[in-house]
């Protein structure tokens, strides 16, 4: 049903028809970026993490060759970084593993944008299922996440 949540978000933007369906897995970014046709770098992906003193979830939407550094998330969020187990995910983000997106999600779930995303044109988001994907652009994606603000918490890239 997660797929349907955000089609429906979507669709009040007029947008629902570019959503993309795939008979094949583009849970992983390897998988994604095969689906699509596309570089890894591409894709992006959204990890999800417990902020312990704020008693709050947040999405990091980051580029699908980029990976967390420790140090500069301890720095920009005051905390280390502690992933949401496979377990909560889906009762906490409304979305299953390999479909996660910051696109109709609960208010409380707060959304950062990675600055390893702004290389590109456009970027391809899950859309709520393990077979799914959209392309915007950064402007678009920056719309339609409601985010927070721009974060730096990324390295290899």
């Amino acid at each position: 049903m997660s797929i349907e949540t955000v089609k429906a978000y979507f669709s009040q933007y007029g947008i629902a028809d570019k959503i993309q369906e795939f008979p094949v897995s583009s849970a992983i970014v390897a998988l994604a970026a095969q689906a699509l046709g596309c570089a890894p770098e591409r894709i992006a992906k959204t990890l999800s993490f417990k902020q312990k003193k704020a008693d709050q979830v947040i999405l990091i939407v980051t580029a699908g060759d980029a990976k967390i550094d420790n140090a500069k998330y301890k720095t920009c969020f005051h905390e280390r970084a502690l992933m949401l187990k496979a377990d909560e995910v889906e009762a906490t983000i409304s979305h299953p593993i390999g479909g996660v997106c910051p696109f109709a999600v609960p208010s409380t779930v707060a959304i950062y944008l990675d600055e390893s995303l702004k290389r590109f044109q456009t970027v391809f988001p899950a859309c709520g299922s393990p077979n799914s994907a959209i392309e915007l652009s950064i402007a678009d994606l920056e719309r339609y996440t409601n985010f927070a603000t721009w974060v730096d918490v990324c390295k290899n890239w």
